[in-house]
């Protein structure tokens, strides 16, 4: 990493410190614990939201704590995402992309802060990272643009986010079958760690298609997400994971259109869009240092940046789904989508 990497991020986590606020979080934390509550996919359970998202308690109480806490501004970027649904990739996308003119993507990337710092360090959750541990944070020092992520549903993002003119947000949906299988696949290394047996794919397919999944009904999720970008197309960009897949190339270009940094017609001709691409693509993330040395820590616990990388392809779900549960899911997708213009 060069010397002002080193020097920018540290600055930014020291600012960020802000100060504790126990009586903030215990009052979220009681009106949490009234909500009906449901077994999950790990050991966590689930509780409903008064908004109608499940979740377990930690990350609901930093939702409502950032609701309450959070002032946005019009140069934020925020990243949305349900989990494992292309997270790391993107928050490596429009980190690498909005700081190409000080960090360069070319000639290898030798001292970029991807090299040494994961994703999920450079861009942090306002649930499991920011607004966790009785913090409020002190986020106003910090220099624009500030980016930030969450998996929370729009209906429940800080109010000063929906509000704020010019603050835009990003957000990626996945095929439901794939994005179930991969979070079926994070949260068992999470209770294998807790001891307890993994649970049966059959199980936790029953769960999703009833909406019991972290942060989820999915179709809500990408619902209020897709009405919001239909309503809105400068304030929410909306990308698929696998047209992302597809042509990796064009979503970079309208990610930097999105934000407001273009890239200008001497970086197209030199290859930066591509050198963005090769730079946080999965095989190269994979490799890095940050990745298999690197842990994260989150509200959870620490994690180590490997888990965050499982196959990161289209399709995987047939190796694992049978035909008959593909087909109830795809069933339930395509009652939930009618009508909405999003494609199944």
């Amino acid at each position: 990493m060069s010397s002002s990497s080193v020097q920018t991020f540290p600055k930014q986590e020291a600012d960020a410190e802000g100060e504790t606020n126990p009586e903030l979080y215990q009052h979220f934390a009681n009106l949490v614990s009234s909500l009906p509550s449901s077994k999950g996919l790990s050991n966590n359970r689930l509780y409903r939201h008064d908004r109608g998202w499940h979740c377990s308690v930690v990350p609901i109480v930093g939702a409502m704590v950032a609701d309450a806490c959070f002032n946005s501004r019009p140069s934020d970027i925020i990243v949305a995402t349900l989990p494992k649904s292309g997270t790391t990739w993107m928050k490596s996308l429009l980190y690498a992309t909005v700081h190409r003119r000080e960090h360069p993507v070319d000639d290898g990337a030798a001292g970029h802060p991807l090299n040494s710092w994961g994703p999920h360090q450079l861009i942090k959750f306002f649930e499991y990272q920011l607004y966790t541990g009785d913090k409020v944070p002190d986020l106003d020092k910090l220099p624009d643009p500030r980016h930030f992520a969450t998996h929370v549903p729009f209906v429940s993002l800080p109010r000063s986010v929906v509000a704020t003119p010019g603050c835009k947000i990003v957000y990626v949906c996945r095929d439901p079958k794939d994005h179930l299988i991969s979070q079926w696949d994070f949260a068992n290394k999470f209770r294998v760690k807790d001891g307890l047996e993994p649970l049966p794919l059959e199980d936790a397919a029953e769960l999703f298609c009833a909406g019991l999944s972290p942060f989820g009904p999915y179709w809500d999720h990408v619902l209020g997400y897709w009405g919001a970008h239909r309503a809105d197309p400068d304030k929410v960009l909306f990308f698929r994971y696998e047209e992302m897949q597809r042509d990796p190339a064009a979503h970079v270009r309208r990610l930097a259109e999105f934000v407001g940094l273009p890239f200008s017609s001497g970086e197209e001709d030199s290859g930066v869009v591509d050198a963005v691409v090769a730079l946080c693509s999965f095989e190269r993330m994979r490799g890095m240092a940050a990745t298999k040395g690197g842990r994260t820590e989150l509200s959870f616990g620490v994690v180590p940046n490997s888990s965050f990388f499982r196959q990161g392809v289209v399709g995987d779900w047939v190796n694992h789904l049978s035909p008959e549960m593909a087909r109830r899911i795809d069933a339930i997708t395509a009652d939930k989508f009618k009508g909405s213009g999003l494609l199944v």
